[in-house]
């Protein structure tokens, strides 16, 4: 396949510069616009609703594609492109392939490929275990949540997207390859991993207070799916009973009328938004929480000042409410007919809000409890370690909706329950609820169909 590489770089170069919007050549390095003129939204209505789907045309390009100025830390700092490039971007390693991207849980837009790479790519003409394949996709923004700056057709910088752990794919193409998925969970992602192979991480060392095996040894132990946002606030890597600390990626839709975020409540959407955006992404914004002042729960926070952290120009602050209004659209997807059964689901929704009393906390139709959804770990049966990490030590109510969409890795915040067979035996002792078998297996039927 490798013969075919020379020929194809041409010709997506001479592709791409026809078109006039992926190469850039500023003084500065510059990702390549959102998108061209070609996939712009149709003219809105007028009132109210044109105001809604203008809201949420902005909030899909902030979603999609806004680094909020953090490839200064990525890129410039971390110098993460480098790792991706390899030598071609002064790196020391071979780079990172197309096959090997995938392998760590990165996805590809399909929609964004011109048609005649893609049969390129259908007739095995594009070598996809060659590091410069994976530049000239993210040239053409076509790897999820990831986007290049460039400068003469080079890429100085990398930065990363609230879609890089919030949106999938749906492998219409291939595994991994496909249509985009806002606001599912991308439980094949391995953040740890991704973040370990930059090649200078003094500054994450230097907060944490570690070596650089140690970091990349805590880097390595989330796995797929998994991230921790507070280790950065507590220095907190590992749970008292020796296992990770990190938490699974969490879906960020079905949220519409759902009060508090994440799965300890921190605060609400627009909130965390502002909270991930600023402190994780690390982009160029305002962030305030007086809460984490606390030198004793969060003392890595305290001492660097993350409780109030301003920038100029603010780069989030303006993008928070179209954000919000966008992400509030996203609603929970149905599961695939045939996925569940039935008869048994119905039989299940009779449990649900009969005998086993579920719907006392996941109130239909929202699944969680309108109000303020949060409850102490005594209440629900499990240890307190990651509600004590959080600002008031308790842990949210989650909604049900979707939950096909983010089974993978397991339920509860920290994936302790492979299945949803546990979940519900797990209640079934905790409360005492002396459900049959068969009332087990009709109850996570009717969790299935949700």
């Amino acid at each position: 396949m490798s013969r075919h590489l020379g020929k194809l770089m041409v010709a997506v170069v001479l592709t791409v510069g026809m078109i006039g919007t992926y190469w850039v050549t500023e003084t500065r390095a510059q990702p390549r616009p959102i998108r061209p003129a070609a996939f712009a939204e149709p003219a809105a209505p007028r009132g109210p609703e044109g105001d809604a789907l203008r809201m949420i045309h902005e909030g899909r390009q902030t979603f999609r594609y806004d680094t909020f100025g953090d490839e200064a830390f990525w890129g410039e700092t971390l110098k993460l492109q480098r790792a991706i490039g390899g030598q071609k971007l002064g790196g020391v390693g071979p780079g990172l392939s197309p096959k090997a991207a995938l392998g760590v849980g990165l996805k590809v837009d399909m929609e964004a490929l011109p048609p005649d790479l893609v049969q390129k790519i259908r007739a095995n003409q594009v070598d996809l275990d060659d590091p410069a394949t994976t530049l000239v996709l993210l040239q053409m923004d076509a790897v999820v949540g990831v986007r290049a700056f460039t400068h003469d057709g080079i890429i100085k910088a990398v930065g990363i997207t609230c879609a890089l752990c919030h949106s999938t794919v749906d492998d219409a193409f291939a595994p991994g390859i496909g249509r985009r998925l806002d606001g599912w969970p991308n439980r094949d992602l391995n953040v740890g991993k991704i973040i370990s192979l930059a090649p200078e991480l003094k500054p994450l060392t230097d907060r944490l207070g570690v070596t650089e095996a140690e970091l990349k040894k805590v880097l390595l132990s989330w796995g797929p799916g998994k991230y921790d946002a507070e280790v950065i606030h507590d220095g907190k890597a590992l749970r008292p009973d020796g296992k990770s600390a990190a938490t699974l990626l969490p879906a960020a839709f079905g949220l519409s009328g759902i009060n508090l975020h994440t799965y300890t409540g921190w605060g609400s959407v627009t909130h965390w938004n502002a909270y991930v955006a600023v402190t994780q992404m690390h982009g160029k914004g305002t962030f305030f929480d007086p809460r984490m002042k606390d030198e004793k729960k969060f003392p890595l926070a305290a001492k660097n000042g993350d409780w109030n952290i301003r920038n100029e120009p603010d780069l989030v602050t303006s993008k928070l409410p179209a954000l919000h209004f966008y992400q509030l659209s996203l609603v929970a997807p149905r599961p695939p007919a045939g996925s569940f059964d039935t008869a048994a689901a119905a039989r299940g929704q009779v449990v649900f809000n009969g005998k086993a009393d579920c719907k006392r906390c996941h109130v239909p139709p929202l699944f969680s409890e309108p109000g303020w959804p949060m409850h102490t770990a005594d209440e629900i049966g499990i240890d307190d370690f990651q509600a004590k990490r959080s600002p008031d030590g308790r842990y949210r109510t989650t909604p049900l909706a979707g939950l096909f969409a983010h089974s993978k890795g397991g339920f509860y915040h920290d994936g302790r329950f492979a299945t949803l067979k546990d979940v519900v035996e797990h209640y079934n002792g905790h409360f005492k609820l002396k459900l049959s078998d068969a009332e087990i297996k009709d109850l996570v039927e009717y969790l299935k169909s949700l």
